[in-house]
């Protein structure tokens, strides 16, 4: 359905009972004399009719749980798109300044706006597109073709794990993205995928940080390896990697510390880590995941500001989509940064960490097509 026709439309009767006789007051006790063959019969037939046996309800699809998860965004984005595409009946000038408000004003940055007004002039232009109605498949389009995502969707739960070396994933974020939360899920997603998991507690800057990964490690059947509060996150790491090689791990997850007020500080523990880590696996990390808490709006692009300027991230992981009207951050990140979006976090269940699937998301916003 076109956008503009979207906005257009705003038991069998009870058996008296039997008289009460002796007899009927001892016949369901324990020493009650067995009755004649034809009895149970009889009761069965008076007793109220058998209920049916209930139906199962389906689970729901992944794209269910992903346009369930993404709810606040699409009403949020489309309340504001439906009060610019009142009255009017073409794609024009006003109405692009209109959009361009939209967009900013549901988190999807500046710059990606930017680049989503130009498109879409040049292509009301080249292609002659003056009806509003036109402009969901338009919009829908040119969103779709600014997300990034991790090409690898394997059993694996997206990770390219390959036998004979762990696969490591170094995670940063500030403290109350979702960073503890995230590993545990992904830790819960790949040993469900059949994986031996090492998780590295090496955000020792604040104890209840290891305290937390290690109920999450316990709840995912993962391995965790964790020193006092206080200790160096390099050596955690390294204790980490080579514990994981020699018992045979499929996957190590490291934990960082999340503080950002010293930015040199960070740069300088995050260089630290990887270097230890590549002296036991010459590779790693295998991938710096990001996580971003996706309610924070534009206060996420700056997080993604200087934790790529810290280290070289290389995909994103964004949570709390669930609650929140500001799921537009993501396409904003995704094409700002030219970081693919790995996971989204749609949910509090452990299995509410999904893959992202740019096809999913927009299907989300707009529905199938």
């Amino acid at each position: 359905m076109a956008l503009f026709d979207i906005f257009k439309r705003r038991k069998a009767e009870p058996v008296a009972p039997a008289p009460a006789t002796k007899e009927a007051s001892v016949e369901n006790s324990a020493e009650a004399p067995a009755a004649p063959a034809e009895a149970p019969a009889a009761a069965h037939e008076s007793a109220a009719p058998a209920v049916e046996p209930a139906v199962a309800t389906p689970a729901p699809s992944q794209q269910e749980e992903i346009n369930e998860g993404l709810r606040k965004t699409k009403e949020g984005f489309f309340g504001k798109l439906a009060r610019a595409v009142a009255g009017r009946t073409q794609v024009d000038e006003s109405f692009l300044d209109d959009l361009e408000e939209v967009l900013i004003t549901s988190d999807v940055g500046v710059e990606t706006t930017v680049k989503i007004i130009n498109n879409l002039e040049a292509r009301v232009a080249r292609d002659k597109y003056m009806n509003t109605a036109e402009l969901n498949a338009i919009l829908r389009s040119e969103i779709e073709a600014l997300l990034q995502e991790c090409e690898e969707k394997s059993e694996n739960f997206g990770l390219s794990i390959k036998e004979g070396t762990p696969y490591v994933v170094m995670v940063v974020g500030v403290n109350g993205a979702g960073k503890t939360t995230t590993i545990g899920k992904l830790a819960a997603q790949l040993v469900k995928a059949g994986n031996k998991v090492y998780i590295g507690a090496a955000d020792t800057f604040r104890a209840a940080a290891i305290d937390q990964l290690q109920v999450w490690a316990d709840r995912a059947g993962a391995t965790m390896i964790r020193q006092e509060m206080g200790s160096d996150p390099a050596s955690v790491a390294f204790d980490t990697l080579k514990s994981a090689v020699a018992n045979g791990a499929d996957v190590v997850l490291i934990d960082t510390a999340g503080r950002l007020h010293n930015k040199v500080g960070l740069m300088n523990e995050l260089a630290k880590i990887r270097n230890v880590m590549a002296k036991i696996i010459p590779d790693a990390p295998h991938e710096v995941m990001l996580v971003l808490d996706g309610s924070t709006g534009q206060n996420a692009f700056e997080q993604a500001r200087q934790f790529t300027a810290a280290t070289k991230v290389n995909s994103l992981a964004i949570t709390k989509l669930d609650g929140t009207a500001k799921g537009g951050v993501v396409i904003g990140i995704s094409d700002q940064f030219a970081i693919p979006v790995h996971y989204i976090g749609i949910g509090e269940g452990i299995d509410q960490l999904k893959i992202f699937d740019r096809h999913e998301y927009v299907n989300a916003l707009f529905g199938n097509k």
